[in-house]
């Protein structure tokens, strides 16, 4: 048991630069509201809902974080900061990440049947701040969820998702290939900034029409000119 706890915390360790020590670690809202919510699930799971939902207030009246008791979740999840919300039907694999104030939420089934209404977190993804991700859709294994990005559509493996409606942006071979990318997006330059890249691209396409247009009008000048000399000539 307190080696799986070692694990757990050198894990959040390994993702936050902040914490001197373990200890810190264990004051962390993110740890207590899911150690919380495993003691509120297995109430849960024996059908028990009253007190599983009685220590699910009891978690998010001391963390600000919002895990519904029949939500699973996997090894080392960190939630870094609180104000977040994971409904019930939410799975969360291994390795994953979410920042502040994320939201794992459901839809409301046309056919009234509850079913199946929350995110599919896969192993090592990773939710930026205010990230929104609704209705029973995969964000796959590596994927990064930008700053509030809202996902209604199923994310591919290593996938980098911004935007409102979230869409897919190109990242570099060595950013998808590191282990862990703060806040799940990338900073560098305009990476992050679909506008801005959009923006670019237009730029060289006018530099380019530009150019072509100057090599046009010295042709026609040059033409001109010849045009020109051969009516002197003949007169």
């Amino acid at each position: 048991m307190f080696g799986e706890l070692g694990e757990y915390l050198d894990s959040v360790k390994s993702r936050d630069p902040s914490p001197r020590s373990r200890w810190e670690i264990l004051l962390y809202p993110g740890v207590l509201a899911l150690g919380l919510h495993r003691v509120a699930h297995w109430l849960f799971k024996g059908e028990l809902y009253f007190l599983a939902r009685f220590v699910n207030h009891l978690s998010r009246l001391l963390t600000a974080i919002d895990i519904h008791p029949g939500a699973k979740i996997g090894k080392h999840l960190f939630i870094d900061h609180g104000f977040s919300v994971i409904g019930e039907t939410a799975e969360i694999g291994d390795n994953v990440t979410i920042y502040q104030c994320v939201t794992l939420g459901g839809t409301n089934p046309a056919n009234g049947i509850g079913g199946k209404r929350h995110p599919t977190i896969e192993d090592d993804a990773i939710l930026g701040s205010g990230a929104q991700i609704l209705g029973p859709i995969t964000v796959g294994k590596r994927s990064r969820i930008g700053a509030n990005a809202v996902v209604t559509q199923d994310v591919p493996e290593g996938a980098t998702m911004v935007g409102v409606r979230a869409r897919p942006m190109l990242v570099k071979v060595e950013q998808y290939q590191e282990e862990f990318t703060p806040y799940g997006t990338p900073c560098s330059e305009m990476a992050a900034d679909t506008g801005a890249q959009k923006l670019e691209v237009l730029q060289c396409e006018v530099e380019q029409l530009q150019k072509r247009i100057a090599a046009f009008a010295q042709n026609q000048n040059k033409t001109d000119a010849d045009g020109t000399e051969s009516s002197r000539d003949s007169a």
